[in-house]
Protein backbone atom coordinates (compact mmCIF):
# COMPACT_ATOMS: atom_id res chain seq x y z
CA UNK A 1 0.00 0.00 0.00
CA UNK A 2 1.31 3.43 -0.93
CA UNK A 3 2.30 5.70 1.95
CA UNK A 4 2.29 9.48 1.84
CA UNK A 5 3.24 12.15 4.36
CA UNK A 6 1.81 15.64 4.03
CA UNK A 7 1.59 18.72 6.19
CA UNK A 8 -2.08 19.44 5.47
CA UNK A 9 -4.79 16.90 4.69
CA UNK A 10 -8.31 18.04 3.84
CA UNK A 11 -11.07 15.42 3.74
CA UNK A 12 -13.86 16.58 1.45
CA UNK A 13 -13.91 18.94 -1.54
CA UNK A 14 -16.59 21.34 -0.26
CA UNK A 15 -16.52 25.12 -0.14
CA UNK A 16 -14.47 25.51 3.03
CA UNK A 17 -12.05 22.71 2.18
CA UNK A 18 -11.33 23.69 -1.41
CA UNK A 19 -10.85 27.36 -0.48
CA UNK A 20 -8.47 26.38 2.31
CA UNK A 21 -6.57 24.03 -0.01
CA UNK A 22 -6.09 26.82 -2.54
CA UNK A 23 -4.94 29.24 0.14
CA UNK A 24 -2.46 26.77 1.67
CA UNK A 25 -1.05 25.87 -1.75
CA UNK A 26 -0.54 29.53 -2.62
CA UNK A 27 1.44 29.89 0.60
CA UNK A 28 3.71 27.13 -0.68
CA UNK A 29 2.49 24.55 1.83
CA UNK A 30 2.00 20.91 0.86
CA UNK A 31 -1.69 20.05 0.91
CA UNK A 32 -3.69 17.00 -0.16
CA UNK A 33 -7.46 17.00 -0.54
CA UNK A 34 -9.37 13.71 -0.56
CA UNK A 35 -12.66 13.29 -2.42
CA UNK A 36 -14.51 9.99 -2.65
CA UNK A 37 -16.43 10.87 -5.83
CA UNK A 38 -15.14 12.71 -8.93
CA UNK A 39 -18.69 13.96 -9.30
CA UNK A 40 -18.23 16.01 -6.14
CA UNK A 41 -15.16 18.09 -7.03
CA UNK A 42 -16.16 21.47 -5.63
CA UNK A 43 -18.62 20.11 -3.09
CA UNK A 44 -22.37 19.78 -2.70
CA UNK A 45 -23.30 23.32 -3.74
CA UNK A 46 -22.00 23.35 -7.30
CA UNK A 47 -22.69 19.70 -8.10
CA UNK A 48 -25.94 18.60 -6.46
CA UNK A 49 -27.06 21.56 -4.37
CA UNK A 50 -27.63 25.27 -4.71
CA UNK A 51 -26.15 25.91 -8.17
CA UNK A 52 -27.97 23.19 -10.17
CA UNK A 53 -31.21 23.71 -8.23
CA UNK A 54 -31.13 27.47 -8.76
CA UNK A 55 -30.40 26.91 -12.44
CA UNK A 56 -33.54 24.78 -12.70
CA UNK A 57 -35.55 27.29 -10.66
CA UNK A 58 -34.52 30.27 -12.81
CA UNK A 59 -35.17 28.46 -16.09
CA UNK A 60 -38.52 27.28 -14.80
CA UNK A 61 -39.46 30.87 -14.01
CA UNK A 62 -38.45 31.78 -17.56
CA UNK A 63 -40.89 29.22 -18.93
CA UNK A 64 -38.31 26.88 -20.45
CA UNK A 65 -39.11 23.22 -21.04
CA UNK A 66 -37.81 20.90 -18.35
CA UNK A 67 -35.70 18.79 -20.72
CA UNK A 68 -33.92 21.90 -22.02
CA UNK A 69 -33.38 23.25 -18.51
CA UNK A 70 -32.04 19.88 -17.34
CA UNK A 71 -29.48 19.87 -20.15
CA UNK A 72 -28.38 23.42 -19.32
CA UNK A 73 -28.00 22.36 -15.71
CA UNK A 74 -25.80 19.40 -16.66
CA UNK A 75 -23.53 21.57 -18.82
CA UNK A 76 -23.22 24.19 -16.07
CA UNK A 77 -22.33 21.63 -13.40
CA UNK A 78 -19.77 19.86 -15.60
CA UNK A 79 -18.05 23.16 -16.31
CA UNK A 80 -17.89 24.13 -12.63
CA UNK A 81 -16.79 20.65 -11.57
CA UNK A 82 -13.80 20.72 -13.95
CA UNK A 83 -12.94 24.27 -12.92
CA UNK A 84 -12.89 23.35 -9.24
CA UNK A 85 -10.75 20.27 -9.82
CA UNK A 86 -8.10 22.22 -11.70
CA UNK A 87 -8.27 25.07 -9.16
CA UNK A 88 -6.55 22.69 -6.73
CA UNK A 89 -4.87 20.05 -8.90
CA UNK A 90 -2.95 22.61 -10.95
CA UNK A 91 -1.24 24.09 -7.88
CA UNK A 92 2.36 22.79 -7.64
CA UNK A 93 2.14 21.92 -3.92
CA UNK A 94 -1.41 20.53 -3.97
CA UNK A 95 -2.63 17.01 -4.65
CA UNK A 96 -6.16 15.74 -5.29
CA UNK A 97 -6.60 12.18 -4.02
CA UNK A 98 -9.58 10.16 -5.23
CA UNK A 99 -10.93 7.72 -2.67
CA UNK A 100 -12.79 7.18 0.59
CA UNK A 101 -10.99 8.45 3.71
CA UNK A 102 -11.05 6.59 7.01
CA UNK A 103 -9.13 7.51 10.15
CA UNK A 104 -6.88 4.82 11.64
CA UNK A 105 -5.67 7.18 14.37
CA UNK A 106 -5.63 10.92 15.03
CA UNK A 107 -3.17 11.59 12.22
CA UNK A 108 -3.24 8.47 10.06
CA UNK A 109 -5.86 8.23 7.33
CA UNK A 110 -6.44 5.26 5.07
CA UNK A 111 -7.67 5.94 1.54
CA UNK A 112 -9.71 3.20 -0.14
CA UNK A 113 -10.75 2.80 -3.75
CA UNK A 114 -13.50 0.40 -4.77
CA UNK A 115 -13.58 -0.86 -1.20
CA UNK A 116 -9.88 -1.76 -1.09
CA UNK A 117 -7.18 0.12 0.88
CA UNK A 118 -4.94 1.97 -1.56
CA UNK A 119 -2.98 4.58 0.40
CA UNK A 120 -2.00 5.53 3.92
CA UNK A 121 -1.63 9.27 4.55
CA UNK A 122 0.10 10.69 7.60
CA UNK A 123 -0.70 14.37 8.15
CA UNK A 124 0.45 17.01 10.60
CA UNK A 125 -2.85 18.90 10.29
CA UNK A 126 -6.21 17.47 9.22
CA UNK A 127 -9.34 19.37 8.24
CA UNK A 128 -12.62 17.43 8.09
CA UNK A 129 -14.96 18.89 5.46
CA UNK A 130 -17.27 15.99 4.63
CA UNK A 131 -20.52 17.97 4.58
CA UNK A 132 -24.00 16.56 5.19
CA UNK A 133 -26.22 13.89 3.66
CA UNK A 134 -29.94 13.36 3.37
CA UNK A 135 -31.85 11.97 6.33
CA UNK A 136 -33.76 8.90 5.17
CA UNK A 137 -36.89 8.22 7.23
CA UNK A 138 -37.98 4.67 7.90
CA UNK A 139 -40.92 3.97 5.58
CA UNK A 140 -42.28 0.49 4.90
CA UNK A 141 -41.36 -0.53 1.36
CA UNK A 142 -38.92 2.34 0.87
CA UNK A 143 -35.93 0.22 -0.13
CA UNK A 144 -37.93 -1.47 -2.92
CA UNK A 145 -39.56 1.69 -4.28
CA UNK A 146 -38.04 2.52 -7.68
CA UNK A 147 -39.45 6.06 -7.84
CA UNK A 148 -38.31 7.29 -4.43
CA UNK A 149 -35.39 9.75 -4.61
CA UNK A 150 -33.48 12.32 -2.58
CA UNK A 151 -32.80 15.80 -3.94
CA UNK A 152 -29.72 14.47 -5.75
CA UNK A 153 -31.73 11.93 -7.71
CA UNK A 154 -34.49 14.40 -8.46
CA UNK A 155 -32.08 16.86 -10.03
CA UNK A 156 -30.67 14.09 -12.22
CA UNK A 157 -34.02 13.63 -13.96
CA UNK A 158 -34.15 14.31 -17.68
CA UNK A 159 -37.95 14.03 -17.86
CA UNK A 160 -40.40 16.08 -15.83
CA UNK A 161 -42.58 13.98 -13.50
CA UNK A 162 -46.30 14.46 -14.11
CA UNK A 163 -46.99 14.09 -10.39
CA UNK A 164 -44.29 14.75 -7.81
CA UNK A 165 -44.99 13.86 -4.18
CA UNK A 166 -42.68 15.53 -1.67
CA UNK A 167 -42.26 14.10 1.82
CA UNK A 168 -41.34 17.06 4.01
CA UNK A 169 -42.53 20.67 3.93
CA UNK A 170 -39.27 22.25 5.03
CA UNK A 171 -37.19 24.63 2.96
CA UNK A 172 -35.72 21.97 0.65
CA UNK A 173 -39.14 20.49 -0.02
CA UNK A 174 -40.69 23.87 -0.75
CA UNK A 175 -37.94 24.87 -3.18
CA UNK A 176 -38.54 21.72 -5.19
CA UNK A 177 -42.29 22.17 -4.97
CA UNK A 178 -42.05 25.69 -6.38
CA UNK A 179 -39.54 24.57 -9.03
CA UNK A 180 -41.60 21.70 -10.43
CA UNK A 181 -44.82 23.70 -10.31
CA UNK A 182 -43.13 26.14 -12.68
CA UNK A 183 -42.50 23.28 -15.12
CA UNK A 184 -46.13 22.17 -15.00
CA UNK A 185 -45.89 19.17 -12.67
CA UNK A 186 -48.64 18.36 -10.24
CA UNK A 187 -47.10 18.65 -6.76
CA UNK A 188 -48.33 17.19 -3.46
CA UNK A 189 -46.47 17.96 -0.23
CA UNK A 190 -46.91 15.61 2.74
CA UNK A 191 -45.68 16.31 6.27
CA UNK A 192 -46.34 14.64 9.61
CA UNK A 193 -46.38 18.05 11.30
CA UNK A 194 -49.57 20.09 11.20
CA UNK A 195 -47.90 23.49 11.55
CA UNK A 196 -46.57 24.89 8.28
CA UNK A 197 -43.16 26.61 8.46
CA UNK A 198 -43.11 26.62 12.28
CA UNK A 199 -40.06 28.92 12.48
CA UNK A 200 -41.78 31.68 10.51
CA UNK A 201 -44.34 34.20 11.72
CA UNK A 202 -47.88 32.93 11.15
CA UNK A 203 -48.78 35.75 8.75
CA UNK A 204 -45.71 35.01 6.59
CA UNK A 205 -46.31 31.25 6.67
CA UNK A 206 -49.94 31.75 5.66
CA UNK A 207 -48.90 33.91 2.68
CA UNK A 208 -46.36 31.35 1.49
CA UNK A 209 -48.81 28.47 1.75
CA UNK A 210 -51.58 30.41 0.01
CA UNK A 211 -49.31 31.44 -2.87
CA UNK A 212 -47.99 27.90 -3.38
CA UNK A 213 -51.53 26.54 -3.32
CA UNK A 214 -52.60 29.11 -5.90
CA UNK A 215 -49.69 27.91 -8.05
CA UNK A 216 -51.09 24.38 -7.81
CA UNK A 217 -49.46 22.77 -4.76
CA UNK A 218 -51.54 20.46 -2.58
CA UNK A 219 -50.53 20.27 1.08
CA UNK A 220 -51.35 17.32 3.31
CA UNK A 221 -50.15 18.37 6.74
CA UNK A 222 -50.43 16.14 9.80
CA UNK A 223 -50.41 12.96 7.71
CA UNK A 224 -48.68 9.73 8.72
CA UNK A 225 -47.03 7.65 5.99
CA UNK A 226 -47.79 3.95 6.45
CA UNK A 227 -45.86 2.65 3.47
CA UNK A 228 -45.02 2.84 -0.21
CA UNK A 229 -45.14 0.32 -3.05
CA UNK A 230 -44.82 0.26 -6.83
CA UNK A 231 -47.71 -0.28 -9.21
CA UNK A 232 -46.63 -0.63 -12.82
CA UNK A 233 -44.40 2.38 -13.57
CA UNK A 234 -45.74 4.52 -10.72
CA UNK A 235 -45.51 4.37 -6.94
CA UNK A 236 -48.29 4.44 -4.37
CA UNK A 237 -48.09 6.09 -0.96
CA UNK A 238 -50.35 4.86 1.83
CA UNK A 239 -51.05 7.83 4.10
CA UNK A 240 -53.36 8.44 7.06
CA UNK A 241 -54.92 11.47 8.72
CA UNK A 242 -56.96 11.05 11.93
CA UNK A 243 -57.50 7.32 11.26
CA UNK A 244 -58.65 8.02 7.68
CA UNK A 245 -56.45 6.21 5.15
CA UNK A 246 -55.92 7.13 1.50
CA UNK A 247 -53.60 6.36 -1.38
CA UNK A 248 -51.62 8.79 -3.52
CA UNK A 249 -50.14 7.80 -6.87
CA UNK A 250 -46.86 9.44 -7.88
CA UNK A 251 -44.37 9.43 -10.73
CA UNK A 252 -41.61 10.43 -8.34
CA UNK A 253 -41.43 10.70 -4.55
CA UNK A 254 -38.91 13.11 -3.06
CA UNK A 255 -37.56 12.56 0.44
CA UNK A 256 -36.98 16.07 1.76
CA UNK A 257 -36.80 15.37 5.47
CA UNK A 258 -33.58 17.22 6.23
CA UNK A 259 -29.84 16.58 6.21
CA UNK A 260 -27.38 15.40 8.86
CA UNK A 261 -23.58 15.55 9.22
CA UNK A 262 -21.82 13.06 6.97
CA UNK A 263 -19.48 11.09 9.23
CA UNK A 264 -20.51 7.55 8.26
CA UNK A 265 -17.47 5.36 7.60
CA UNK A 266 -15.03 8.14 8.51
CA UNK A 267 -13.52 6.08 11.34
CA UNK A 268 -13.80 8.80 13.96
CA UNK A 269 -14.16 6.07 16.58
CA UNK A 270 -10.44 5.48 16.02
CA UNK A 271 -9.62 9.05 17.01
CA UNK A 272 -10.04 11.33 20.00
CA UNK A 273 -12.51 13.50 18.03
CA UNK A 274 -15.74 13.86 20.01
CA UNK A 275 -19.19 13.62 18.43
CA UNK A 276 -22.39 15.37 19.56
CA UNK A 277 -25.67 13.60 20.26
CA UNK A 278 -27.08 14.49 16.83
CA UNK A 279 -24.01 13.18 15.02
CA UNK A 280 -22.10 16.40 14.42
CA UNK A 281 -18.41 16.85 15.19
CA UNK A 282 -17.95 18.94 18.32
CA UNK A 283 -15.79 22.03 17.82
CA UNK A 284 -14.90 25.13 19.79
CA UNK A 285 -15.27 28.68 18.50
CA UNK A 286 -12.04 28.25 16.50
CA UNK A 287 -13.38 25.10 14.76
CA UNK A 288 -10.88 22.96 16.66
CA UNK A 289 -12.04 19.46 17.52
CA UNK A 290 -11.11 17.66 20.72
CA UNK A 291 -8.12 16.15 18.88
CA UNK A 292 -4.97 18.24 18.53
CA UNK A 293 -4.48 19.71 15.04
CA UNK A 294 -7.78 18.38 13.70
CA UNK A 295 -10.44 20.88 12.65
CA UNK A 296 -13.98 20.43 11.32
CA UNK A 297 -15.37 22.80 8.69
CA UNK A 298 -18.77 23.22 7.05
CA UNK A 299 -21.95 21.24 7.61
CA UNK A 300 -20.19 18.40 9.41
CA UNK A 301 -19.86 20.40 12.65
CA UNK A 302 -23.55 21.32 12.82
CA UNK A 303 -25.14 24.75 12.71
CA UNK A 304 -26.43 26.46 9.55
CA UNK A 305 -25.96 24.30 6.46
CA UNK A 306 -25.08 27.03 3.98
CA UNK A 307 -22.27 27.35 1.45
CA UNK A 308 -21.58 30.88 2.63
CA UNK A 309 -21.16 29.84 6.28
CA UNK A 310 -18.74 27.16 5.09
CA UNK A 311 -16.79 29.89 3.34
CA UNK A 312 -16.72 31.80 6.62
CA UNK A 313 -15.37 28.68 8.31
CA UNK A 314 -12.39 28.99 5.95
CA UNK A 315 -11.96 32.61 7.07
CA UNK A 316 -11.93 31.46 10.70
CA UNK A 317 -9.21 28.89 10.00
CA UNK A 318 -7.22 31.43 7.98
CA UNK A 319 -7.49 33.93 10.81
CA UNK A 320 -6.46 31.39 13.44
CA UNK A 321 -3.48 29.95 11.53
CA UNK A 322 -2.16 32.97 9.64
CA UNK A 323 -4.05 36.05 10.78
CA UNK A 324 -4.68 37.93 13.99
CA UNK A 325 -6.82 35.06 15.43
CA UNK A 326 -9.77 37.42 15.89
CA UNK A 327 -12.33 35.68 13.71
CA UNK A 328 -14.36 32.95 15.42
CA UNK A 329 -17.79 31.33 15.37
CA UNK A 330 -18.76 33.60 18.24
CA UNK A 331 -18.36 36.87 16.32
CA UNK A 332 -19.60 36.04 12.83
CA UNK A 333 -22.82 38.00 13.50
CA UNK A 334 -26.32 37.50 12.16
CA UNK A 335 -26.54 35.26 9.10
CA UNK A 336 -29.18 35.80 6.43
CA UNK A 337 -30.95 32.93 4.70
CA UNK A 338 -33.20 32.59 1.66
CA UNK A 339 -35.66 29.97 0.44
CA UNK A 340 -35.84 30.12 -3.35
CA UNK A 341 -39.55 29.71 -3.83
CA UNK A 342 -41.52 32.21 -5.93
CA UNK A 343 -41.23 34.89 -4.64
CA UNK A 344 -38.16 34.29 -2.48
CA UNK A 345 -38.50 34.10 1.31
CA UNK A 346 -35.55 35.62 3.19
CA UNK A 347 -34.76 36.12 6.87
CA UNK A 348 -32.13 37.71 9.05
CA UNK A 349 -32.12 38.20 12.81
CA UNK A 350 -35.27 37.88 14.90
CA UNK A 351 -38.75 37.14 13.62
CA UNK A 352 -41.67 38.74 15.42
CA UNK A 353 -42.57 35.38 16.95
CA UNK A 354 -39.05 34.96 18.32
CA UNK A 355 -39.02 38.50 19.73
CA UNK A 356 -42.29 37.82 21.52
CA UNK A 357 -41.01 34.53 22.92
CA UNK A 358 -37.95 36.37 24.27
CA UNK A 359 -40.18 39.13 25.68
CA UNK A 360 -38.11 41.62 23.73
CA UNK A 361 -39.50 45.10 23.05
CA UNK A 362 -39.66 46.05 19.37
CA UNK A 363 -41.17 48.39 16.85
CA UNK A 364 -42.77 46.58 13.92
CA UNK A 365 -42.73 47.80 10.32
CA UNK A 366 -44.74 46.11 7.54
CA UNK A 367 -45.01 46.70 3.81
CA UNK A 368 -47.07 44.86 1.22
CA UNK A 369 -45.09 43.91 -1.88
CA UNK A 370 -47.86 45.41 -4.00
CA UNK A 371 -46.60 48.85 -2.87
CA UNK A 372 -43.20 48.36 -4.53
CA UNK A 373 -43.00 49.83 -8.07
CA UNK A 374 -40.37 47.29 -9.19
CA UNK A 375 -42.75 44.47 -8.20
CA UNK A 376 -45.20 45.76 -10.78
CA UNK A 377 -42.43 46.00 -13.37
CA UNK A 378 -41.45 42.39 -12.67
CA UNK A 379 -45.10 41.33 -12.67
CA UNK A 380 -44.55 39.65 -9.32
CA UNK A 381 -46.34 41.65 -6.62
CA UNK A 382 -47.04 38.87 -4.15
CA UNK A 383 -45.42 39.09 -0.76
CA UNK A 384 -44.97 40.87 2.52
CA UNK A 385 -41.99 42.63 4.13
CA UNK A 386 -41.54 42.87 7.91
CA UNK A 387 -38.83 44.41 10.06
CA UNK A 388 -38.28 44.75 13.80
CA UNK A 389 -36.44 47.70 15.35
CA UNK A 390 -35.12 48.16 18.88
CA UNK A 391 -37.11 51.08 20.36
CA UNK A 392 -34.16 52.19 22.50
CA UNK A 393 -31.25 52.00 20.06
CA UNK A 394 -33.03 52.24 16.66
CA UNK A 395 -30.98 49.23 15.54
CA UNK A 396 -32.63 46.60 13.36
CA UNK A 397 -33.38 43.41 15.28
CA UNK A 398 -34.47 41.32 12.33
CA UNK A 399 -36.37 41.20 9.06
CA UNK A 400 -38.45 38.81 7.00
CA UNK A 401 -38.73 39.66 3.32
CA UNK A 402 -41.15 37.57 1.30
CA UNK A 403 -40.85 39.28 -2.06
CA UNK A 404 -39.18 39.11 -5.46
CA UNK A 405 -35.38 39.42 -5.26
CA UNK A 406 -35.47 39.34 -1.46
CA UNK A 407 -32.37 37.13 -1.58
CA UNK A 408 -30.48 40.21 -2.79
CA UNK A 409 -32.15 42.81 -0.57
CA UNK A 410 -31.75 40.82 2.65
CA UNK A 411 -27.97 41.28 2.46
CA UNK A 412 -28.39 45.02 2.93
CA UNK A 413 -30.23 44.44 6.18
CA UNK A 414 -27.77 41.76 7.30
CA UNK A 415 -24.94 44.26 6.84
CA UNK A 416 -26.88 46.96 8.68
CA UNK A 417 -27.57 44.64 11.63
CA UNK A 418 -23.97 43.50 11.97
CA UNK A 419 -22.69 47.07 11.60
CA UNK A 420 -25.25 48.19 14.23
CA UNK A 421 -26.58 50.91 11.95
CA UNK A 422 -29.79 52.71 12.97
CA UNK A 423 -32.77 51.84 10.79
CA UNK A 424 -33.01 55.51 9.83
CA UNK A 425 -29.88 55.18 7.71
CA UNK A 426 -31.69 52.60 5.58
CA UNK A 427 -34.92 54.61 5.62
CA UNK A 428 -33.16 57.73 4.34
CA UNK A 429 -30.62 56.09 2.02
CA UNK A 430 -30.85 57.07 -1.66
CA UNK A 431 -31.39 53.85 -3.63
CA UNK A 432 -31.49 53.60 -7.39
CA UNK A 433 -34.92 53.41 -9.02
CA UNK A 434 -36.79 51.28 -9.86
CA UNK A 435 -35.31 48.55 -7.66
CA UNK A 436 -36.54 46.13 -5.03
CA UNK A 437 -33.99 47.49 -2.57
CA UNK A 438 -35.60 50.94 -2.56
CA UNK A 439 -38.60 49.30 -0.89
CA UNK A 440 -36.57 49.55 2.31
CA UNK A 441 -37.16 53.33 2.23
CA UNK A 442 -40.88 52.72 2.48
CA UNK A 443 -40.68 49.72 4.79
CA UNK A 444 -39.02 51.81 7.50
CA UNK A 445 -41.18 54.90 7.07
CA UNK A 446 -43.39 55.97 9.96
CA UNK A 447 -46.43 55.37 7.77
CA UNK A 448 -45.68 51.64 7.78
CA UNK A 449 -45.05 51.22 11.48
CA UNK A 450 -47.58 48.90 13.07
CA UNK A 451 -48.69 50.09 16.50
CA UNK A 452 -49.01 47.23 18.93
Amino acid sequence: MERKAVKNLIIGFGKAGKTLAKSLARKGEAVAIVEQSPRMYGGTCINIGCIPSKSLIVNGQKGEKFADAALQKVNLVEKLNRKNYHMIADEPTATVIDGKARFLSDHEVEISREGQPAMLVEAERIFINTGARAILPSILGMSECKNLVTSTGLMDLQKRPDHLVIIGSGYIGLEFASMFLSYGSKVTVIDVHRTFLPRQDRDIAARVKKDLEEAGAVFKLGYEINGVFDRNEKSILNIMFDDQAEEIEADKILLATGRKPNISGLGLENTSVKIGEDGHILVNEKLETSAKNIWALGDVHGGPQFTYTSLDDFRIIESQLYGDKSRTLDNRGEIASSVFITPTLSNVGLTETEAQAQRKSYRLFRLEATAIPKSAVLRQSKGLLKALVDPDTDEILGATLYAEDSHEVINILSLAINAKLPYTMIRDHIFTHPTMSEALNDLFSNANEVKK
